[in-house]
């Protein structure tokens, strides 16, 4: 697995995106790793580590973007072997989960993994994605009768949207509806953001989402 890490880290470094899509795609196809490995301990890893050392932030923001870019179309070609491992653990269905983001929050590629986590657990999923406007998704949730919603958040200063979004959520819908969050937003002090936003639980890991129970709490 580290063997593995160190060589992506690499070519993501270098954002060879040819290379570093097929070299997942080999590991993937020999059976070298998995999907939830690779998304766990290969991909998530890369994407907490990035650096950069150049002085112009500006040029730092375009790497990023760019590296992050190579890893969404890793996600995006990993999705058969999503199902494969979905297969394979034939775990008990779940119900719906709808995975999105608040009003201003771009980064959605944490959502998009997670996405994943959720449909090997055993739910049908909706990846809805970045910035998800209010009226809109509160429309739709009507039709989709979601059993679990997942709020991915990145920008502390969005947690207040998240709030609101919570607050309307709960409002529309069954109290049964468990509400999740996650993101780079939450990781000081969890508990008491979590409690501040109005959710049933935070979510980071695949063995968190498999473990929720009806009403989010990880058992």
């Amino acid at each position: 697995m580290e063997q593995i890490l160190k060589k992506f880290e690499v070519l993501l470094e270098k954002e060879a995106k040819e290379e570093a899509v097929m070299f997942v795609l080999d590991q993937l196809q020999c059976e070298t790793i998995d999907v939830l490995d690779l998304y766990s301990h290969v991909l998530t890893p890369s994407l907490n580590n990035m650096r950069c050392d150049l002085a112009d932030k500006r040029i730092c923001i375009w790497n990023e973007h760019v590296k992050s870019s190579i890893v969404r179309t890793i996600v995006e070609c990993c999705f058969p072997y999503v199902i494969k491992k979905r297969d394979q653990i034939n775990p008990k269905w779940k119900g719906t989960a709808a995975i999105l983001c608040p009003p201003g929050e771009y980064h959605d590629l944490g959502a998009r993994m997670a996405t994943d986590f959720f449909t090997i657990s055993g739910y049908s999923t909706i990846f809805v994605g970045s910035n998800t406007p209010y009226q809109d998704f509160y429309q739709a949730i009507h039709v989709i009768k979601p059993n679990v919603v997942a709020i991915s958040v990145s920008n502390y200063y969005n947690l207040v949207a998240t709030q609101k979004m919570i607050e309307e959520i709960r409002h529309s819908l069954h109290d049964s509806l468990t509400i999740v969050v996650g993101g780079s937003a939450f990781h000081n002090d969890t508990a008491n953001k979590v409690s501040l936003v109005g959710a049933d639980s935070y979510t980071s890991t695949y063995e968190e989402i498999l473990n929720l129970n009806e009403k989010g709490v990880n058992v």
